[in-house]
């Protein structure tokens, strides 16, 4: 679909700091909108500009509280549609309930699929994303989606600031081909934890597999919740020789007793992106130089940009 309106960003609530960052890199305005609530909460919205024939891009991680970030962003995609939007892209750099991405018990719900519905019933014409917790949720949509990956920002920073003696580690099995990939980048060993799971959001380390005595290690995964999982493995990785312990995750999600967590744990430094804005009660964390932020800003610019001019994004994966 080849589109002849102008680029127009516009935001929801969830993290309106991205959006007017990625709009400096577009060289263009953040869109005008109304983002009220009536006095019962719900999500009064509506668009204070002319956006017919626009080609609008709605920047809203449906990061938590997700059920009101997602909310939030159905309802813009259906104002958008109904103002006459010549085409509505969704970019959620952070993608709520993607953890619930398969049926592996009785009685669950497949969340993930649920979502790309309704985003795709609202009315929404493509989706741009970063890192999903599980690639094959592409496929529970029936419109485009261009996931990006956080990979080359990490890559490029870690080359700016080289750690000798690196060895990159999948906090489970099932991270290993993102450690793996991440390894062959920065040229480094590869190991990973075997991990059981009793509960969610709590998490057993009961082997490393790898030899990481005496290397600084670089704890590789999607996201980062309330914690217990990249501390755990950073506790077996000290127990194992480890001089030193990093860890990159996309999404800092920092729920529960994460930053807790974090800052008494044997972490040395923690890399995350700026999909979703980090919490008040991490800031601590961010200004003392535990968790540092890079932003992925120019990225999702970049990707918008190829996307409204009908280009190639492959670009963006090197």
């Amino acid at each position: 679909m080849s589109v002849t309106g102008k680029i127009k960003v516009f935001s929801g609530t969830a993290h309106p700091a991205l959006a007017a960052e990625i709009c400096e890199h577009l060289d263009c305005e953040l869109g005008k909108a109304n983002n009220d609530r009536f006095s019962d909460g719900e999500f009064n919205f509506s668009i204070g500009e002319n956006v017919r024939g626009s080609d609008v891009f709605i920047v809203q991680p449906t990061c938590p509280p997700s059920d009101k970030h997602l909310m939030e962003l159905l309802i813009m995609i259906d104002t958008f549609i109904r103002a006459s939007a010549e085409r509505v892209t969704a970019v959620i750099p952070y993608f709520g309930y993607a953890r619930s991405d398969k049926k592996d018990r009785p009685r669950v719900p497949i969340s993930a699929k649920l979502v790309a519905n309704l985003i795709t019933k609202a009315g929404a014409e493509r989706v741009l994303t970063i890192d999903l917790h599980a690639s094959q949720i592409q496929g529970f949509f029936d419109i485009p989606v261009d996931h990006l990956y956080a990979a080359p920002i990490v890559v490029e920073y870690f080359k700016a600031n080289p750690i000798e003696n690196l060895i990159v580690v999948a906090p489970d099995t099932g991270g290993a081909e993102r450690a793996r990939a991440y390894a062959k980048r920065l040229n480094a060993g590869l190991a990973l934890c075997d991990k059981r799971r009793e509960r969610p959001n709590e998490a057993d380390v009961m082997n490393i597999v790898g030899d990481v005595r005496g290397k600084n290690c670089l704890i590789i995964d999607d996201m980062c919740d309330t914690g217990g999982t990249i501390c755990k493995v950073a506790e077996a990785l000290h127990k194992a020789g480890a001089t030193s312990i990093f860890a990159f995750f996309t999404h800092g999600v920092l729920s529960g007793n994460a930053v807790e967590n974090i800052r008494n744990s044997h972490l040395k430094k923690v890399i995350v992106t700026n999909t979703i804005p980090i919490r008040e009660n991490g800031l601590p964390l961010v200004e003392g130089g535990k968790i540092e932020v890079l932003s992925v800003a120019k990225l999702l610019a970049s990707a918008i940009k190829s996307i409204h001019d009908e280009t190639s994004v492959s670009s963006l994966f090197i």
